[in-house]
């Protein structure tokens, strides 16, 4: 099930802004156009230099050619690129989280704005307690849902320019839609509906929880189920390879290379359902949540019900009790959610790591790779690095929202709204390292000799189930004879099989302890990885859910 019900009539794929990372001018993104718009940064070292930025377009590919010149003065100026970008998100790893600027980026804030303020005007034009705004004809309806459906770069830097004016983002939206509709002949006698008894924050949290919802199903929900699915593949597929556990990093009783792989398959799926289980929050209450001003002009008119069913209407959850702001709770528990996930795959990929160390996995080769500028010889798994590292970039911006967010002095402070702006920031990183890691996997190949060789070296860790039997059968002191006999000792399969021998048992139990080798001890870890599938309900195409 989808987060909310979908927007009805609403096309993001028909208009989304994919940007290249080579030229964001072309695309004319919200930072810089193709006149000028430069953005200064200010350099500390000498000799300063000035870049200008020439285009070069071929087909639809443009390539910016940067040529340097002697600065005057200590700025340097050029144009935003993937070269230039503050955020490597937008710059070195943009192929990879480029999904998700449609929702998270300025673009997707105004175009979800832009959204909100068109469906409150056709809701109030629904209402017969509001007879300035009569009911709109289906033409009218089709020009104000197009605005919406044809959203595009350009009509987000028309914002943005209204804005330079305004200085005030959410009204320039209100005066983007007056001037867009005042050509229309009947809408053009309402426009002053827009933005109706609305505070920003009714038009913003909206906004933001759209963006939300749309960015979980749409990209990060599909990712992490084929995050989850890779790792369920290796759960099956090497169900019955056996391996040998280390515990406080030395050897312990023996498992299976699926098992450890099936576990994490399990712990990641949790915390996915558990994110599908979010509820998105909305209000639209006014400047204090009281529909002080909607009471004064409308006072016979159930505002709150109005209010909850156009909430709803959108595909969010109505929270009823709130100040200016919708208080953020679910925010910091859908980002405690992704944080704790991400914990989770940290977890693997240090495991996996690990197991490379050891020589259990190897790494497929590519040609022209290079490992280390000085050692030949080295392929590393950065991919796994990659994706740790990534995980605790986004861990420490999505802490930070959590912890932050559902703060806020008496009715309101802004200081939520510049740490809102950063949400794609943790998302963004968490993608990236769910690609890394998905990366990763698919260059393993199990080394099965590696595997073989460690279990060969360490028969000690058949005291277990000796002593264990033992116990069954009165044999005294039995884990005492099994410490003396192997702690701190080196153990082999003859050592073994001679004190197994040598034990007042009956035939038939010394026959299984003979059987038995650190190949075969394995206890129930084949039919653990093999029912993965049945214990769990693993990747099954659900979206995030009300």
């Amino acid at each position: 099930m989808e987060l909310g019900a979908s927007i009805k009539g609403l096309n993001l794929n028909a208009t989304t802004p994919y940007l290249t990372p080579l030229n964001h001018i072309q695309s004319r993104n919200l930072y810089s156009n193709r006149a000028s718009s430069y953005t200064s940064f200010r350099a500390n070292r000498r000799p300063v230099w000035t870049a200008s930025v020439k285009e070069n377009i071929r087909a639809t590919e443009s390539v910016s050619v940067v040529k340097m010149v002697p600065a005057a003065d200590n700025s340097l100026d050029v144009e935003l690129s993937s070269l230039t970008a503050l955020c490597p998100l937008d710059g070195r790893y943009w192929a990879k989280v480029k999904d998700l600027a449609p929702f998270m980026s300025e673009f997707g804030l105004i175009k979800y704005r832009v959204l909100v303020e068109i469906r409150w005007l056709l809701k109030l034009s629904q209402m017969s307690q509001v007879p300035e705004v009569p009911s709109f004809s289906g033409e009218a309806e089709s020009y104000l849902e197009n605005i919406i459906n044809q959203f595009n770069i350009n009509d987000a830097l028309e914002v943005k320019k209204i804005e330079r004016v305004t200085n005030h983002d959410v009204k320039a939206v209100e005066y983007f839609l007056k001037q867009r509709c005042q050509s229309h002949l009947e809408i053009s006698k309402v426009l002053e509906f827009f933005h109706f008894a609305c505070t920003s924050e009714d038009i913003n949290n909206l906004a933001h929880a759209l963006m939300l919802k749309e960015a979980l199903n749409n990209v990060i929900l599909p990712v992490m189920d084929k995050l989850i699915a890779a790792i369920c593949d290796m759960a099956t597929a090497n169900a019955s390879i056996p391996m040998l556990s280390r515990t406080h990093g030395q050897p312990a009783s023996p498992t299976t290379l699926g098992k450890e792989m099936a576990i994490f398959a399990y712990r990641l799926s949790r915390e996915r359902k558990e994110l599908a289980q979010v509820e998105i929050l909305g209000k639209f209450a006014g400047a204090v949540g009281n529909y002080n001003a909607h009471l004064v002009a409308y006072p016979d008119v159930n505002w709150p019900q109005i209010a909850e069913d156009f909430v709803t209407s959108l595909g969010i959850s109505f929270n009823p009790y709130v100040t200016q702001i919708e208080p953020h709770d679910y925010m910091a528990r859908l980002f405690n959610t992704i944080i704790q996930f991400n914990n989770i795959l940290v977890d693997f990929d240090r495991d996996v790591w690990g197991y490379i160390s050891l020589g259990h996995f190897k790494q497929t080769l590519k040609a022209g790779e290079i490992g280390s500028s000085t050692m030949p010889h080295k392929v590393n798994p950065i991919d796994f690095e990659n994706s740790e590292g990534n995980c605790g970039i986004a861990n420490g911006d999505l802490s930070h929202l959590s912890t932050k967010l559902p703060i806020s002095r008496w009715q309101r402070d802004l200081t939520d709204s510049t740490v809102l702006r950063n949400m794609g920031v943790g998302l963004g990183h968490s993608l990236l390292a769910y690609k890394s890691a998905i990366q990763g996997i698919s260059k393993l190949q199990v080394n099965e000799a590696s595997l073989t060789a460690d279990l060969d070296q360490s028969w000690e860790v058949l005291a277990e189930p000796i002593q264990t039997v033992m116990r069954r059968y009165g044999v005294p002191e039995p884990y005492e004879k099994l410490k003396e006999l192997t702690r701190g000792r080196t153990v082999t399969k003859e050592n073994i099989k001679k004190f197994i021998e040598g034990l007042d048992i009956p035939i038939e139990a010394k026959t299984i302890l003979l059987d038995l080798t650190p190949h075969t001890y394995v206890g129930a870890a084949v039919e653990l990885a093999k029912n993965l599938d049945t214990v769990t309900n693993l990747v099954n195409g659900a979206k995030v859910i009300l």
